[in-house]
C-alpha cells in the first residue's frame, strides 16, 4: 500500500513547498537586484552621501528643504566632501543620495520579502523542522548583511574620500554567500532526478564554484581601489603581458590589496584560469553525457563564463562605463548562481 500511494505523497508535497521554493527564488532575484544598486552605488561615488545608519527612522527619505539641508550638513563633515565634493549643489547631493538611500531602502524590503512570507507559510504548516535550521542561516547571513553594510560605510567617513577595498570586499562577499545560499536551499526542494554522475565530478564542479568566488571578491579589490580605471587595454597592461611594478609595495602580499597594477593583473589571471578550467570541464561533460538532464547545467555555464570574459574585457577598454560594469558584477552572480544549481541538483540526487 505504501509503494501505491509514494506517487501521491510526492505529489501533495510538491504541490505544499513550490510556494517556498517560488519565495526563495524571489529572494534570489532581490538580492540580484541589490548587488546591482550596490555597484551602482559604488560607480557613482554615492554610497558616503548618508552618514548615519537608522535602521527604522532611515527607511523615510528626506521630506522638506530643512531635512534635505540637514544631510548636506552632515556630508559637509566628511573628508569626501572636503577634498573631492566641496561646492556641490544641493541639487547634485540629491543626485548621489537617492543611490545610497535606495540601496539601504532595498535591504530593509528584503527583510519584509523574507519575514511576511516565512510567518505566512509558518501558518500554513508548508514549512518542516528539516528546513529551519536553512532559513535561520539565511536570516542571519540577511541580517550580517546590513552589520557590513554600515561597517564599510563608516570606513570612509573620517580619514578616508572612499570605503575600504577591505571591507567592500568583505561586504560583497558576503552578499554572494548569502545568494548562493538561497540558491542552494531553493534547489534541494526541487524533486530529485534519477542522473548518472561520476565519482569526483562534484568536487571538481566545487572547485570551479570556489574560483569563481574568489573572482568576485578580487573584483571587490579592483572596484574599491578604482583599479579598473587604469590600463584599459587588453590583452596587454602597459605593452606586457606581465606589467612592471607588480611588486612596488613592500611587504610583497599586500600588493594584491593595495596595488592597482596588481589587482588588476590578478583579477585578469583569475579569469584566464576560469575560462580554461570551464573549457576543460564542458568538453568532459560533453563526453560523458552530451549534457543530458542535470549536465545541461554545464553547459549553461560555458555561455554565461563566455559571456562574462567578453562583458570583462569590454569593461575595462570603454573604462568602466555604468551599464558594461553593472552587467559584469551581475553577470558573475549568475554565473555562480548557476554552478551552485548545478552541483545542488548533483547532491539531491544521489
Amino acid at each position: 500500500m505504501s509503494v501505491i500511494n509514494q506517487p501521491t505523497t510526492d505529489k501533495m508535497y510538491e504541490a505544499k513547498i513550490r510556494p517556498v521554493r517560488l519565495w526563495l527564488y524571489v529572494l534570489a532575484l532581490f538580492v540580484l537586484l541589490m548587488v546591482m544598486i550596490g555597484g551602482a552605488t559604488r560607480l557613482t561615488d554615492s554610497g558616503l552621501s548618508i552618514t548615519e545608519w537608522k535602521p527604522i527612522s532611515g527607511a523615510i527619505p528626506p521630506l522638506s528643504l530643512q531635512d534635505w539641508n540637514a544631510e548636506f550638513d552632515a556630508y559637509k563633515q566628511i573628508p569626501e566632501y572636503e577634498q573631492i565634493n566641496k561646492g556641490m549643489s544641493l541639487a547634485e547631493f540629491k543626485g548621489i543620495f537617492w543611490w545610497e538611500w535606495g540601496h539601504r531602502f532595498l535591504g530593509r524590503f528584503i527583510g519584509l520579502v523574507f519575514l511576511i512570507p516565512f510567518l505566512v507559510f509558518l501558518f500554513q504548516r508548508r514549512l518542516d523542522w528539516k528546513l529551519a535550521p536553512s532559513l535561520a542561516v539565511l536570516f542571519f547571513l540577511g541580517g550580517f548583511q546590513g552589520f557590513l553594510g554600515w561597517w564599510m560605510v563608516s570606513s570612509g567617513l573620517s580619514e578616508r574620500v572612499d570605503v575600504s577595498q577591505y571591507r567592500l570586499a568583505a561586504h560583497l562577499g558576503a552578499a554572494c554567500v548569502l545568494f548562493i545560499s538561497i540558491i542552494w536551499v531553493a534547489r534541494r526542494l526541487r524533486p530529485a532526478q534519477v542522473m548518472w554522475v561520476q565519482k569526483g565530478w562534484p568536487a571538481l564542479i566545487a572547485g570551479l564554484g570556489l574560483l569563481v568566488f574568489l573572482q568576485i571578491v578580487a573584483g571587490a579589490f579592483v572596484a574599491g581601489l578604482d583599479a579598473g580605471f587604469s590600463h584599459n587595454t587588453w590583452p596587454l597592461m602597459a605593452g606586457k603581458f606581465v606589467p612592471s611594478g607588480l611588486a612596488m609595495l613592500d611587504p610583497l602580499w599586500i600588493n594584491s590589496f593595495e596595488n592597482i597594477i596588481t589587482v588588476q593583473f590578478n583579477h585578469r589571471m583569475i579569469a584566464y584560469l576560469i575560462f580554461v578550467v570551464v573549457v576543460g570541464l564542458t568538453w568532459r561533460a560533453w563526453n560523458k553525457t552530451q549534457f543530458d538532464g542535470v549536465h545541461g547545467w554545464m553547459a549553461t555555464i560555458a555561455i554565461l563564463t563566455l559571456v562574462q570574459v567578453i562583458l570583462g574585457v569590454l569593461t575595462l577598454i570603454y573604462v568602466v562605463p555604468l551599464y558594461l560594469a553593472l552587467a559584469h558584477q551581475v553577470t558573475a552572480f549568475v554565473l555562480i548562481g548557476a554552478i551552485t544549481a548545478y552541483l545542488s541538483d548533483m547532491y539531491k540526487q544521489s
